[in-house]
């Protein structure tokens, strides 16, 4: 991969151009044009859904001709599509730009190909640079072009012996606070934090991201999933975002309406009715177990029925981690598909 330091410096800006965009229905982009001797003529990045793209972007600051001969340095692969903007690819052809590099492939079947319709032009191309930097920016858009919905994490507290309550329903707090600490810096990397109705009903959760009474920066939207009406005076109304309230129990299409809202992680707080329906309908991707050393006996499992009826069908995990927490310990797991454990 022939490129020179200019162009590496310029990959270097763009990628941290592309941090200054949304997360949302798009990818996070950035762009630098660079004269045929290397130098800065413009930048941009995407701004948003429905904004000209981080190339657009960028040529949008030069004159008619000032591209012609020059260099785009691109995070993502110039799209092919036209949609709400049109093709990337063709925009730089148009403008005369004589060399293209970019860092990843666009995953989309739509908007891929640009690499393509520009080296049939006759432009030189060059992919993969800066790709493991471009690819972590990106990773959780990534992530939702490949599940075709958002990631989706479970998260559950549990006794020793699997229990997620007392026989009385009581469950504050079976784990300590180092492991609530942990809980709250992970939902503050989420976009949404969904429960079901009966936690709401049972613990009147806040679903806030909290550094001890104090917020955290980045709040993850409150979900809420059942047919039960939440009381006006609950908590989560009182969360910085307005809760979103979903009266089904098709998760598929709760997913699908938090994707098209630019929902890329959701973390799945509970309790085990939902927690179980995710797991038992494929819908997680990983699971975040906090175990407490206690013990609770009774029947209030801290997972309910997932499909699994003889140990063949057991839902395999792969275990990344071992955290110790305090007095607690938390497992954090990838779930396996079917084929990854054949």
């Amino acid at each position: 991969m022939a490129v020179n330091d200019a162009e590496r410096d310029a990959m270097s800006r763009a990628l941290a151009l592309a941090a200054h965009g949304p997360r949302g229905l798009n990818p996070q982009v950035g762009a630098v044009i660079l004269s045929p001797t290397g130098e800065t003529l413009s930048e941009g990045w995407h701004h948003g859904a429905g904004t000209p793209h981080a190339e657009v972007d960028a040529l949008s600051k030069l004159a008619p001709g000032e591209a012609a001969g020059a260099t785009a340095v691109v995070t993502l692969e110039p799209c092919n599509h036209t949609g709400r903007t049109g093709p990337c690819s063709q925009a730089l052809i148009d403008a005369g730009v004589a060399r293209v590099i970019y860092a990843l492939d666009d995953p989309g079947v739509a908007s891929s190909g640009g690499s393509d319709r520009m080296r049939a032009a006759g432009l030189d191309v060059v992919a993969g640079l800066e790709s493991d930097a471009a690819h972590t920016l990106i990773a959780d858009w990534l992530s939702v072009q490949r599940l075709g919905r958002p990631h989706v994490t479970v998260k559950w507290a549990q006794s020793l012996d699997g229990r997620a309550a007392a026989s009385d329903g009581t469950s504050q707090w079976i784990t300590g606070p180092v492991a609530r600490a942990d809980v709250h810096a992970r939902r503050a990397q989420a976009d949404a934090i969904v429960v079901g109705t009966g936690t709401v009903l049972a613990d009147d959760p806040a679903l806030t991201a909290r550094d001890g009474d104090a917020l955290l920066a980045h709040q993850p939207i409150p979900v809420v999933i059942g047919s039960r009406a939440t009381p006006a005076d609950a908590a989560v109304h009182r969360h910085p975002l307005a809760p979103i309230f979903y009266d089904t129990h098709d998760l598929n299409a709760v997913l699908a309406d938090l994707r098209e809202r630019g929902v890329q992680r959701v973390f799945v707080e509970g309790g085990p009715t939902l927690a179980s329906a995710f797991l038992a309908a494929g819908l997680a991707d990983a699971v975040l177990a906090y175990i407490a050393p206690v013990l609770l006996g009774g029947g209030r499992l801290a997972l309910a029925d997932i499909g699994v009826g003889t140990i063949a069908d057991a839902r395999r995990l792969t275990v990344d981690e071992w955290i110790p927490l305090g007095e607690d310990l938390l497992a954090v797991a990838r779930v396996t598909s079917e084929s990854e454990g054949s």
